[in-house]
């Protein structure tokens, strides 16, 4: 085998493993009644919100998509009423792309008592934190916030273009959906390891950089919650199991134990 092929089968089994950390986060999840409870609550109230924000897009997506395609308000009725169809569905897809990002943000700003808990019961699981960096809540609340404020305007930043280059023909409806999952997957792996590193003392650089290291392993995880949260109520059921196995991802990151004793 040479040096590219076994670089790629290392990969794609980092990223196997990646999605089997999310399989484990929802067994250990689902086994705890107590836990589930715990972990819906937030969940239910983001889930609330986006469908209303949801059902408000829809409202006025007509109207959004005539004001984005202007420009054909003098084309014939049928390629005008194709055009904005087409930008209908971008806008859509721009919209789901956006909320899956941003619900996990919202929802860990919402539920952060409650996923703080869950984390802390999966640590204690596999031998704790010995050397625990606490910090007064309003001081954590300041900094999540900040985190998640910076996140959320890179995943703007990074949706628009998606966004745009969902019109190119062909090329925008096969890879387009592949890159913003790709994107979407780094970025909720990013949001869900922000609890146990910042039980260690460390901040969304000190995040990256050690993601980025793992990137294959990262990316399975993160990707398969990302295709969780796109199935109706999956990410209100999902979140608190993908905080479960955030927390094992963190800890694969960091080296510690994540085996049963």
């Amino acid at each position: 085998m040479t040096l590219g092929s076994a670089s790629v089968a290392t990969g794609a089994a980092e990223f196997l493993l990646g999605m089997r950390l999310l399989g484990r986060g929802l067994a250990l999840y689902g086994r705890n009644p107590r836990l589930i409870l715990l972990g819906l609550i937030p969940a239910v109230i983001s889930g609330l919100l986006y469908v209303g924000l949801f059902v408000l897009l829809l409202v006025y997506i007509s109207d959004l998509a005539g004001a984005v395609t202007w420009f054909a308000d003098g084309w014939a009725a049928g390629w005008r009423q194709a055009a904005r169809i087409v930008a209908g569905l971008g806008i859509l897809g721009l919209a789901g792309l956006l909320g899956a990002l941003s619900y996990t943000a919202v929802t860990l700003l919402i539920g952060d008592p409650f996923y703080e808990r869950i984390s802390a019961r999966i640590e204690d699981r596999y031998g704790g934190v010995p050397d625990e960096v606490t910090v007064p809540w309003w001081r954590s609340l300041a900094r999540s916030l900040g985190d998640s404020a910076r996140m959320l305007l890179v995943s703007v930043a990074i949706g628009l273009p998606l966004f745009l280059g969902g019109f190119i023909p062909f090329v925008g409806q096969l890879l387009i959906p592949l890159i913003g999952g790709t994107v979407g997957g780094w970025f909720l792996a990013l949001e869900l390891v922000g609890l146990p590193f910042a039980r260690r003392g460390l901040r969304l650089p000190a995040r990256r950089a050690l993601l980025r290291a793992h990137r294959p392993l990262a990316l399975g995880f993160g990707v398969s919650v990302f295709l969780c949260f796109l199935v109706p109520l999956g990410a209100v059921l999902v979140m608190p199991a993908a905080v479960a196995g955030g927390t094992l991802l963190a800890r694969r990151i960091l080296g510690l134990s994540t085996a049963e004793s």
